[in-house]
């Protein structure tokens, strides 16, 4: 791929003698989230109304609705693009057996997520998968058709997606690298996302990932119903969390290229694949609210408890998709960063416990406080609704008996996790049994912790 120069509206750029150049990792960005952006690639491409009678530079008006129209205000997310050609008239002809590998869906039956589950990171891709064929479903629940429920997919790929995008009809996407960047180009820019970041891609935006280095992998979120947003800050006020700020938003970004064009999109489960004669890439303005963001978690402003006790893992939600019931989101993603534990008189790890919530969690650095070695990067775990889970005997043993008078700083690691009411299902590759690395001593985890009762067999009478 050549080097491009950020003001010539995406066209390609010579390379200059002894200066190399990699603007993917100098790319120009709009702050913030939900707010109404507007960019321009060529000068006077954003006409002043959204639908002029003839757009600037014989361009065509589209618009993106992510909403409903009559969604309020508040929650109303739309964005009009004015692009080179429309959408509806790429001249696509739809691929009859197109060269795709299985789609990430919840295969049948799925397994129900009754016990702990662990799985090992799963190995580097030498076989020249991109990234749409490299997904696959780990667990999920609920149905696209009808706009409830989650998948939670993991990725591993080695080859980029050569004039080749991708889009979800069924779902927003969050995805979070563990290992190997992503260049990742969208009808509306372009964004690159390393591991430490997550990036939103809105249902239905067209995106192409190319890597840094030789595989890259990480894991999806896919939310059938609503989308993604800051959580309320409540109690703790004005600042902290995830801020607005620093999201990041592509600026426009075009090509003005013929080639052979596959687009993928997955509809109800499945993918579908057309072909186009130009590049889907051929935004040249664009304004709204419904676009891409990247987030760099190290950015995450942590609260925690400075006294005693132990807070709910809520306070590290960096996104959350609410639903019709007040608290009860559809999923949130939460974000365990370096911070300092010190509470005092407090056993500082998670504690035991069960929920009615299921928790899929991920390790991209370093260790989580909750687990011990045999959870590293790369690996991931699933905690179904009502499976009780905590640290295993090592972490308990350990947290224990140190001294809490002091304030010790958790450093070096990231962990995330998936979030979600619904009751998820898991499937049959990833279940016990299937090929994709199930740890199937994980729940040995917690038969060596000790029995330290100290009071009688049987409770004294009352009477």
């Amino acid at each position: 791929m050549p080097p491009f120069d950020e003001s010539n509206g995406g066209a390609p750029s010579p390379k200059l003698p002894g200066k190399p150049c990699d603007p993917w990792m100098a790319l120009k960005t709009q702050r913030g989230f939900g707010n109404e952006h507007e960019t321009e690639a060529l000068r006077g491409a954003l006409p002043a109304r959204n639908n002029p009678q003839r757009a600037p530079l014989g361009l065509y008006a589209e618009q993106y609705s992510g909403t409903a129209f009559t969604a309020p205000r508040a929650t109303n997310r739309r964005t009009w693009v004015y692009r080179i050609a429309p959408s509806a008239a790429r001249g696509a002809a739809a691929l009859e057996k197109p060269p795709l590998a299985a789609p990430p869906r919840l295969e049948a039956p799925d397994v129900a997520a009754h016990e702990p589950l662990r799985w090992a990171p799963r190995g580097a891709s030498t076989s020249g998968v991109d990234w749409v064929d490299g997904l696959e479903v780990v667990c999920g629940a609920g149905s696209p058709e009808g706009k409830d429920g989650v998948s939670i997919q993991s990725y591993r790929c080695d080859a980029d997606m050569v004039d080749k995008a991708y889009a979800s009809a069924d779902g927003h996407l969050l995805i979070v690298p563990e290992r190997g960047a992503l260049r990742v180009t969208t009808e509306l820019g372009r964004l690159r996302c390393a591991p430490g970041s997550c990036l939103v891609v809105p249902r239905n935006v067209l995106f192409s990932v190319a890597i840094d280095g030789e595989f890259a992998r990480g894991w999806v979120l896919e939310t059938y119903a609503g989308a993604f947003t800051l959580p309320e800050l409540g109690p703790i006020g004005a600042n902290g969390l995830a801020e607005a700020r620093d999201f990041e938003a592509p600026v426009a970004w075009y090509e003005d290229r013929p080639c052979a064009f596959q687009i993928v999109t997955k509809f109800r489960g499945d993918f579908h694949a057309s072909a186009a004669t130009h590049s889907v890439f051929d935004v040249v303005a664009w304004r709204g609210t419904y676009a891409p963001v990247v987030y760099d978690l190290e950015r995450f402003v942590p609260v925690n408890a400075v006294k005693c006790d132990h807070p709910d893992p809520s306070i590290f939600t960096v996104l959350t998709v609410p639903s019709s019931t007040p608290g009860v989101p559809v999923a949130d993603f939460v974000v365990f960063p370096e911070r300092y534990a010190c509470a005092v008189d407090t056993f500082r790890p998670p504690y035991f416990h069960k929920n009615v919530m299921s928790e899929f969690m991920g390790l991209i650095r370093g260790a989580y406080d909750g687990k011990g070695e045999a959870f590293g990067p790369g690996c991931a775990s699933l905690h179904g609704a009502g499976v009780p889970h905590g640290p295993d005997a090592d972490t308990f043993a350990a947290a224990s008996t140190c001294d809490t008078s002091r304030p010790a700083m958790l450093a070096g690691g990231l962990a995330f996790m998936f979030e979600t009411n619904a009751l998820l299902g898991v499937a049959p590759r990833y279940a016990r049994g299937g090929p994709r690395g199930l740890d199937a001593a994980y729940a040995s985890a917690w038969a060596a912790l000790p029995r330290r009762f100290a009071g009688p067999k049987v409770a004294p009478d009352s009477a």
